[in-house]
Order: C-alpha cells, then structure tokens, then sequence
C-alpha cells in the first residue's frame, strides 16, 4: 500500500493549425494575414476572432497584443476555440468528485474500479492529517483496514460468482460490489480535455484560497504548465505563496 501526497499533471495534447486551409480561406475571401504565434490554439483563437468582422490583416498586429483584448474585453467565448488534453495521476477519487462538477468545455475519462483491481492501488492522503503523526496513524489504519475488506470481498465474490463462465465478468461483477468499501481517498486516474474558457474558470475557481488543498494543487499545477504552454492566453495570472506554504492565483481578468 503506496501513500501518495502530491498530484501529477501531464500535458498529452495539444492543437495543430492546417495552415494550408486557413491559407485557402484568406485567398477565397481575397484577404491577407499572417500571426506570429507558433502555438496552435493561440493561432486559432486569433483567426476564429478576427472571423467575426473579418479584420484580417487590420487593427492589432500581434497575437498576443489581440488576444490579451480578447481578455481585457472578456470575449471568452474566442477562448473556447483552443483545447488541450491532460492526464491526471496521483489524485483521489474525493478529488475527482469535485473536478467533474466543471463539466461546460470539459471531456472525461476516468479509470474503472469495475474493471481495475483496486487491491493494489495507492491512497492520497491530505497534507494536514500527514503532518500529524496522530492523526497520520489513525487514517493508516482506517486506510488499511478498508483495503484488506476489499481484497477480502473480491476473493469471496468471486466465489459467489463461480459459475459465471466468463472471466471477464465474473471479475467485474466482484470488483463492482467490492469497491463499496474502498475510501475517497483511493488514488486514481482521469483524462481530461479542456478548452482555454474552461481552464480558465477552472483556475480562478479551484487556485483560490477557499478551494480544497489536493484541487489547488492539480490547478497550480495545471496554470503552471499554461503558462510555459500559452502565456499570451495565461500569462495574466499571478501564483503567491500563503502564509501555511500553499499557493493560490489570481488575475485581474476575472471571468473572462
């Protein structure tokens, strides 16, 4: 039994501009333009704005000068042109309960617990109980006594269920009833596609002071790499460090 502590983000995904099809638009239109971000979705959210009075090639030259208007103005529905992909490790399914509930310009795919045995799975444990040697103690057991009943459960179901003459169902049926003992704070993994309107919003609600620690740490994290991915499309958020060492962010571009 692994206990783990601190989440892992990984970018996976990301947009690809066909810039042969834009350049057949701009001849079809007899319009010219060129941009000078080499990041798809920032490439993208560009030219999907500049379609709504197709001012291509007219008004702010640079990307990043347009897009940082697009923010300034709060236009965000421009922001939902350019999407990447994450995988989320290390996380609980507590966790995981709270991320779904983002659901407008969200896609998800989340690990089976009908399907995946749990018997060897690893457990999150929150900051403020680990610190506590006590209070450390007590979740181990509570952890540990919960783990051995789902191993316990699956052997005998899958007694029960002996006569199921397929394997693959007589594991499913077992590890579907099992996991009704299994905590919040088993660990799992999720596969998360986002638009820039959605990550967004997801930062400004989840990187605050008053979300839950494990969910800001998966936001910082996430804005972290936003930043180094899109900083014309991130770069207006600021991390600080509070007082207890967590971090939150915050932009003056609120609700965009």
């Amino acid at each position: 039994m692994k206990i783990v502590r601190d989440p892992s983000v990984y970018l996976v995904g990301r947009q690809v501009v066909e810039q042969a099809a834009i350049d057949a638009f701009l001849r079809d239109h007899e319009a010219s333009w060129q941009t000078d971000s080499e990041v798809g979705a920032e490439v993208l959210c560009e030219a999907a704005g500049r379609v709504c009075y197709m001012s291509y090639g007219k008004g702010r030259k640079t990307n990043a000068e347009y897009l940082q208007n697009i923010i300034g103005m709060q236009h965000g529905s421009v922001l939902e042109h350019a999407v990447w992909n994450f995988l989320f490790t290390g996380v609980s399914r507590s966790f995981t309960h709270e991320l779904i509930r983002h659901r407008a310009g969200f896609g998800y795919s989340q690990l089976s617990q009908r399907y995946v045995d749990e018997s060897t799975s690893d457990f999150v444990e929150p900051d403020c109980i680990a610190d506590d040697p006590e209070l450390h103690a007590l979740w181990e057991e509570s952890i540990r006594q919960s783990h051995e009943a789902y191993c316990r459960l699956v052997e005998g179901l899958a007694q029960k269920y002996a006569d199921e003459p397929s394997a693959t169902l007589r594991r499913k049926l077992a590890r579907q009833a099992a996991r009704s003992v299994l905590p919040n704070a088993t660990e799992t993994k999720i596969f998360v596609t986002a638009n820039a309107r959605a990550l967004r919003h997801f930062v400004e609600l989840r990187a605050n002071e008053h979300a839950e620690v494990e969910i800001r740490k998966v936001a910082i994290e996430v804005l972290r790499i936003m930043q180094q991915e899109s900083p014309t499309l991130f770069g207006d958020y600021k991390i600080e460090e509070l007082d207890d060492g967590t971090e939150i962010a915050h932009t003056e571009y609120r609700k965009v």
